[in-house]
């Protein structure tokens, strides 16, 4: 996450990004992430869901909660927990750029490529991971291990129970 930090400060220095926080997992990252950018920042929250059941995206994006401000003229910052197929982010970088952001950059704290549907690169990574289903920092499986302080695999035997 160090190497985070200084990319984000060098990148922002004399801007004030808009740092758009997608709800709910990217909010402990989020949170980090901003106390350690050494420059103004404004915060702002979506709530974007694009998934169906409880491991695999539906392919459909829906907003939730939108943002309380404008983007129009300004640097974004959008902040994910992770980035899967790649639709919700390219849906909403394109949403963004729609309503005249001056820029749109991604910073995610995990990212599976090998799973990626749409064309869209994060400008920050924290780690990749395998295509895995993991939880924990703010990651969640029907709303339980959010408050993990670490990342895990959740174990299929756990998500393939019949309720």
């Amino acid at each position: 996450m160090q190497a985070i930090r200084y990319k984000l400060t060098k990148d922002y220095q004399g801007k004030k990004p808009l740092v758009i926080c997608v709800l709910r997992g990217a909010i402990m990252f989020m949170a980090d992430i901003v106390r350690q950018i050494d420059t103004y920042v404004e915060l702002d929250f979506m709530d974007v869901s694009s998934y169906g059941n409880e491991t695999e995206s539906s392919g459909s994006v829906k907003i939730i909660k939108d943002l309380d401000v404008s983007v129009k003229g300004r640097d974004v910052l959008i902040v994910e927990d992770i980035i899967d197929t790649g639709r919700t982010l390219t849906c909403l970088a394109s949403l963004l750029k729609h309503r005249q952001a001056k820029s749109v950059k991604i910073c995610t704290l995990l990212d599976k490529p090998d799973r990626r549907e749409k064309t869209i690169s994060p400008d920050y990574v924290g780690f990749q991971v395998p295509n895995e289903f993991v939880v924990g920092y703010g990651l969640d499986y029907q709303g339980f291990y959010r408050n993990l302080p670490y990342v895990g695999i959740l174990k299929p035997t756990v998500y393939n129970k019949k309720n």
